[in-house]
């Protein structure tokens, strides 16, 4: 009997590294795929050598990081808030970078770490505007924060579309095609901005797993065993969003990474808690291959990638939705 209960804590801990090495490959080989190896074995000339190095390089370099960015929020929100649904996208957080980033592109110039900035200061100021009014009358429970996020993330793609019909028509164009999610106009600087939130965010993050699975056992018990909730809440709420918010500083407001890479990565580790690394590299893997989708699915003709990842996490996200409702929690 000991050794079976053995060999099944072993499975148990053996499943998250084969799903994560296996998610290592998988986007490592979805990646060389959207490089085009087969032109790096024929003489490239200095064009395709320019293609090559600025264009499609840190596109796809920006789809794994900030896949993985998107999705590690998007766990880290699920497990504060104890709900399926807690995502930066659902709760209206991305809306507000992008309300932010808008602002950085259409009025102060668009330069990336102006973008960047705008996009900090817009999700924050969407995250405390959800968090004060679900917090009214002392409640922030998770279908409540749900529910005020939509309101929210409406109302900002309200303020989105005002802030583009009131943009030159060359900042419109590209700002209607951003503010769908794209990795068009990707660059180096963008690399370098997102791995410097990732090499600054993701570790801390990580490393607070374990009170994370503390907390979503209950807040009493969390208490109990002595974890600090609050500052656990702020503080991962806070580094979440600038993950977040840094992600669709670059990329627009992918839709529904966040919310679906955290579900994806549970059902293959089959493990209990916010699962984060498996999350990050899941996320990676999604939107690196909703990349190479939306530029190979229709031949000559290049679809936004948040048109890709909305359609596929749009029928996830009513399935979930359809789920909450036949156990009662929304």
């Amino acid at each position: 009997m000991s050794r079976l209960v053995t060999a099944g804590v072993t499975a148990s801990r053996r499943r998250p590294v084969l799903v994560g090495v296996g998610c290592v490959v998988l986007a490592l080989g979805i990646a060389l795929a959207s490089l085009e190896p087969g032109s790096l074995f024929t003489s490239m000339t200095s064009a395709d050598v320019f293609v090559f190095e600025q264009l499609l390089l840190p596109r796809v370099l920006i789809a794994l990081l900030a896949g993985a960015s998107l999705a590690l929020s998007g766990a880290v929100f699920q497990s504060l808030t104890r709900n399926p649904l807690g995502s930066p996208d659902v709760l209206g957080f991305t809306q507000g970078a992008a309300t932010g980033a808008l602002v950085g592109v259409t009025v102060l110039g668009g330069a990336t770490l102006v973008v960047a900035g705008s996009a900090w200061i817009g999700a924050v100021a969407s995250a405390a505007l959800v968090y004060l009014i679900a917090r009214r009358g002392g409640v922030t429970g998770g279908p409540r924060l749900v529910l005020v996020g939509i309101g929210v993330a409406a109302m900002l793609g309200g303020v989105n579309d005002y802030l583009i019909t009131r943009a030159n028509i060359s900042d419109a164009a590209q700002a209607a095609l951003w503010i769908t999610g794209s990795l068009d106009g990707s660059t180096w600087s963008g690399v370098v901005l997102l791995a410097a939130a990732a090499a600054i965010l993701m570790p801390p993050l990580i490393l607070a797993s374990r009170a994370l699975r503390i907390f979503e056992m209950g807040e009493d018990l969390a208490v109990g065993l002595g974890l600090r909730t609050e500052l656990l809440r702020l503080s991962a709420l806070a580094a979440a969003v600038v993950l977040a918010a840094t992600a669709a500083s670059q990329t627009g407001p992918v839709a529904f990474v966040a919310l679906c890479a955290p579900h994806v990565a549970r059902r293959l580790t089959r493990a209990s808690g916010p699962n984060l690394v498996p999350s990050a590299l899941v996320g990676a893997v999604l939107l690196v291959a909703a990349d190479w989708l939306a530029r190979y699915a229709i031949p000559d003709r290049e679809l936004p990638v948040g048109a890709v990842t909305g359609l596929l996490g749009g029928g996830y996200l009513a399935f979930l939705l359809a789920q909450q409702r036949r156990t009662g929690r929304i």
